[in-house]
């Protein structure tokens, strides 16, 4: 079976506690796993950020905030976890080589956040490189990957695919700080570029998106490959 590794980011599955999608997307990982082996690496979203605001407000340092940040990463992943009951392993990794034991279950494997200075997107790209991943997803709040912020800039342009030589020009510069928000972060991209493991990027606000993209191949999104062929549907 295939292995897909699945960045969800912690504003779109837990923006705030309030309003998560997390019953939505349990319900989307079941169906998927069913296609192929699956990892989920969550992220922190609103809630991760709040605390990390704390942090600095206290003038605690980066490092620290960090720390603070995979706690609540981890929070996040143990709610998707138990939300998906028997079809997920039963604990949260917490280091990729945990991962990839717990992939030997067959079952759905949800990690959070691992190192400091390392977003979720930086994991899941790790993570993907460990386990042999044959695709990477991002769900996150914008339809792929623009030339400029689209949530700022009308005139901003989403590129359909690119390489991961390209994906790296468009993001360089990019600053890593605690509760960093960016579509993909330079590491994972550098990470990408040297696996050549193929990328989805894809707005992951409506969980049905997922199911679309991996079962019938219908998305609307950025693909980053070298490769000409299409990796989805599986």
């Amino acid at each position: 079976m295939k292995k897909i590794v699945l960045s969800l980011g912690g504003s779109i599955l837990v923006p705030a506690l309030e309003s998560n999608t997390i019953s939505e997307y349990a319900e989307v990982l079941k169906q998927i796993a069913r296609r192929g082996r699956v990892f989920v690496v969550v992220g922190g979203g609103g809630e991760a950020r709040r605390y990390i605001g704390i942090t600095r407000s206290l003038g605690i340092n980066e490092a620290a905030s960090d720390e603070i940040g995979i706690m609540i990463t981890r929070i996040n992943a143990s709610l998707l976890c138990y939300a998906l009951g028997d079809a997920a392993y039963p604990c949260i990794a917490t280091s990729y080589q945990q991962a990839r034991e717990y992939g030997e279950s067959g079952k759905i494997v949800v990690m959070g956040g691992v190192t400091p200075g390392q977003t979720t997107d930086a994991v899941s790209a790790v993570l993907a490189e460990s386990v042999g991943a044959d695709l990477i997803i991002n769900g996150t709040s914008v339809d792929g990957i623009y030339n400029t912020d689209p949530r700022t800039d009308r005139t901003a342009r989403r590129f359909e695919k690119m390489t991961p030589q390209e994906l790296l020009g468009v993001i360089s510069g990019t600053r890593l700080n605690a509760g960093s928000n960016t579509v993909i972060d330079i590491v994972a991209a550098k990470v990408i570029e040297r696996s050549n493991i193929p990328l989805l990027v894809i707005d992951g606000r409506k969980p049905g998106n997922l199911t679309r993209a991996v079962c019938e191949g219908i998305f609307t999104g950025t693909i980053v490959s070298n490769d000409e062929c299409a990796p989805l549907p599986l």
